[in-house]
């Protein structure tokens, strides 16, 4: 599974500060009892972003493919819980035809579509606060303009009035799974990389379970410099429950193939650890795909690049339709009181991503 080509131990539970006198919209260095929720929890809304900037997709025939394919993913979520679009003033009047009106519109300016990577990450306190852990976007380690999609989370966050803890750790959303129990699921490649933090594993795993108010990360090696994200984790392995990874994996390693080496390379990994209670994890397994209607080596077909929202999984399809029924059935079997929803979203797969990477959730707060 290739990803996008480049485009133009400490738990948080320890930190010793507290949020009882910041102020909303207020940075804060550290806080106490936040954790990062697993994403199939009851949300407020999902937010997404418009996609505006011909720097990033070099014809406009693709930037409205990218507007399509984002606005029927975004009218689609709406029917099961509120969705909440960002783009500048200047593009709302266009992008109003193309969105159902049950989709909101919020002012902030955006360049690109992946709000899992530069939107906001929340957080929850044990009393249903809501804070805004700031994961310092830089474009994919300086891959791609970001000047206005690298202010997205802090700009949604003081909207909101959430304070935004920052500790200075340099990433994104897609980076890293979380099982809402203090356990995280990564890739090295997409956080002890230079081209985001300094310092070796400790001292980035040290930061990132402090920015989600996490105990454990089950590291896996991953690719480097292969595609734009540094081979981020939500496209090979998630968490749906925790102790419980789902992972899609090809029928074999290829021969020469780097892809279906490190799949099978953190599918191993996986296997071997225990969640942060000290329970074994226990993996299932989506097939790859054998025949998707785009053929391209770039084109990302990620099954397990779906979206959990109120009531629904928002799934992609491939055209490859023994591997789409098999996904299918697994995904209803993983979420049986959810309605599964496969879509045809190959521009996406085109462009880099999928359902998961466009979207970005807003827990339920008391």
């Amino acid at each position: 599974m290739n990803r996008r080509t480049f485009v133009s131990g400490m738990a948080g539970l320890s930190l010793a500060s507290s949020m009882s006198n910041v102020l909303a919209g207020d940075k804060v260095s550290g806080f106490s009892g936040y954790r990062m929720p697993e994403e199939a929890e009851p949300h407020e809304r999902t937010f997404m972003q418009w996609p505006v900037s011909l720097a990033v997709y070099g014809r406009s025939y693709f930037l409205r493919q990218a507007q399509e394919t984002i606005a029927e993913i975004a009218n689609t979520i709406a029917e099961f819980e509120p969705v909440v679009m960002l783009m500048a003033d200047e593009h709302i009047s266009k992008a109003r035809s193309r969105l159902s009106s049950q989709v909101e519109i919020w002012d902030i300016p955006t360049e690109d579509l992946w709000c899992r990577d530069s939107g906001p990450v929340f957080l929850k306190n044990p009393e249903g606060k809501l804070a805004v852990s700031q994961l310092n976007f830089n474009g994919w380690g300086g891959k791609q303009v970001h000047k206005k999609d690298g202010l997205v989370a802090e700009r949604v966050a003081k909207r909101l009035g959430l304070p935004i803890f920052d500790n200075g750790l340099v990433g994104e959303g897609g980076g890293v799974e979380s099982d809402g129990h203090g356990t995280l699921l990564a890739h090295e490649s997409s956080w002890i990389n230079p081209n985001r933090n300094k310092g070796d594993r400790k001292t980035v795993e040290q930061k990132l379970l402090e920015a989600l108010g996490a105990e454990k990360v089950i590291w896996a090696p991953g690719i480097a410099g292969e595609d734009i994200t540094d081979y981020h984790i939500d496209a090979l392995a998630r968490f749906v429950a925790p102790g419980k990874v789902l992972i899609q994996l090809p029928a074999q390693v290829f021969k020469g193939d780097i892809w279906s080496a490190a799949a099978y390379e953190t599918y191993e990994i996986i296997n071997r650890s225990s969640d942060a209670s000290g329970s074994p994890i226990e993996t299932v397994i989506i097939p790859d795909l054998v025949e998707p209607r785009i053929k391209s080596l770039d084109f990302v077909a990620s099954y397990v690049n779906y979206y959990v929202c109120n009531g629904a999984v928002i799934a992609a399809q491939f055209g490859d339709r023994q591997a789409d029924r098999k996904a299918f059935d697994t995904l209803a079997e993983i979420y049986p009181d959810r309605e599964v929803i496969m879509m045809n979203v190959d521009a996406l797969g085109e462009f880099g991503g999928g359902i998961h990477c466009a979207t970005q959730q807003q827990p339920v707060s008391s």
